[in-house]
């Protein structure tokens, strides 16, 4: 069994702290995803998992060992960097083989591991390649051949696709969800991309400023947001959060008014709330219906839909609508927007915590 454990992590740089206090449990075979924006801390919390990077508070469990003061070539461990860091004068069965042949593993067995490595990545008719022969997905599915080999308690990846164009990071991260479901080897991957996250993790844990915000299913994160922060991470395009302030008929922005129930209101420690809705949760009426009054500036036409930018009236503050596709609308045009209830989140704006439903 392989569950991997954070216990009060710490990790301090300077006067900086850059994890701090996270708490995370990772299931035997699960696949987890550590996202958020760039020095949230994601990459370094790998680091400490690995044992690249000291930690200055907490504990780290694999396999139910306590692994903090474990040397990385102890810790049953395999990972997988954004560079492919292969070995230019080896062939592809050199490079994948190598870690084996450091260990002294027989040819016989090794060939054996790095012939079944290749089958699984498809990469059995390269063997004889060079690194310099090979494409960028070539290469990246070589470093994780040579991770594989290993057959290690963990794989740990670290942001393994920013190196690959948009179309190959697509087909590449089908292939490695489908091979650590193959393979069921408990994986930490590492990814500020959250379209990447959500289409790839079990569960999906997001970060910001050192902080562990929330660890769910993505679609949990994308229905169920802890805070305004996730809110407005989650999603693309993002979620249209409005600045609201707190009046007898509810939270109003512009022409929109949003009714608050005696919890939520009595859950607010200023008068200042943020109104979030989805741009698939906006309705777009005429100028003479309810809702949110704004104008088009751009219209993204995407073929089976289309997105709205659009500037609130009063506010000036940008909100995004999707409509369907080859949309009769023009920037310039104005429109009302109209939230479905049951799209409509809540959260005060000093704490970014969500307010009850």
């Amino acid at each position: 069994m392989a569950q991997v454990s954070l216990r009060k992590v710490i990790k301090r740089f300077d006067d900086t702290e850059a994890v701090r206090g996270i708490d995370l449990d990772i299931a035997d075979k699960e696949f987890v995803v550590l996202v958020g924006p760039s020095g949230c801390g994601k990459s370094t919390t790998l680091r400490m998992l690995a044992g690249l990077e000291p930690i200055d508070a907490g504990y780290v469990y694999i396999g139910g060992r306590d692994v903090t003061f474990v040397p990385p070539k102890d810790r049953d461990i395999a990972m997988v960097f954004q560079s492919y860091a292969l070995y230019p004068h080896m062939t592809v069965a050199e490079n994948i083989g190598f870690h084996l042949k450091i260990k002294k593993m027989g040819k016989r067995e090794r060939a054996a591991r790095v012939r079944e490595a290749a089958r699984i990545l498809d990469l059995e008719d390269l063997l004889d390649r060079k690194p310099a022969n090979l494409s960028g997905g070539q290469r990246q599915r070589v470093a994780m051949g040579r991770a594989i080999v290993r057959e290690p308690q963990v794989f740990l990846m670290d942001e393994p696709l920013s190196n690959l164009d948009a179309k190959l990071r697509v087909q590449t991260r089908t292939q490695i969800a489908a091979l650590q479901r193959e393979l069921g080897v408990t994986t930490v991957y590492v990814t500020h991309d959250q379209i990447e996250a959500m289409t790839m993790g079990d569960r999906v844990a997001v970060m910001h400023h050192g902080v562990l915000q929330q660890c769910a299913t993505p679609r949990e994160l994308f229905t169920d947001p802890v805070n305004a922060f996730v809110a407005g991470f989650i999603g693309s395009p993002a979620m249209n959060l409005l600045d609201a302030q707190t009046t007898e008929a509810g939270a109003t922005h512009g022409s929109l008014t949003v009714p608050l129930t005696p919890a939520q209101r009595s859950a607010l420690t200023s008068n200042a709330i943020t109104v979030g809705v989805r741009p698939n949760d906006l309705e777009i009426a005429g100028t003479d219906g309810a809702g949110l009054a704004a104008s088009v500036e751009f219209v993204e036409e995407l073929g089976s839909e289309a997105f709205l930018y659009c500037v609130a009236d009063g506010s000036n503050q940008s909100v995004v609508a999707r409509t369907d596709g080859l949309s009769t609308l023009r920037p310039g045009d104005r429109i009302q927007l109209l939230p479905r209830p049951s799209g409509v989140y809540l959260f005060d704006t000093a704490t970014g915590s969500r307010l009850p439903a």
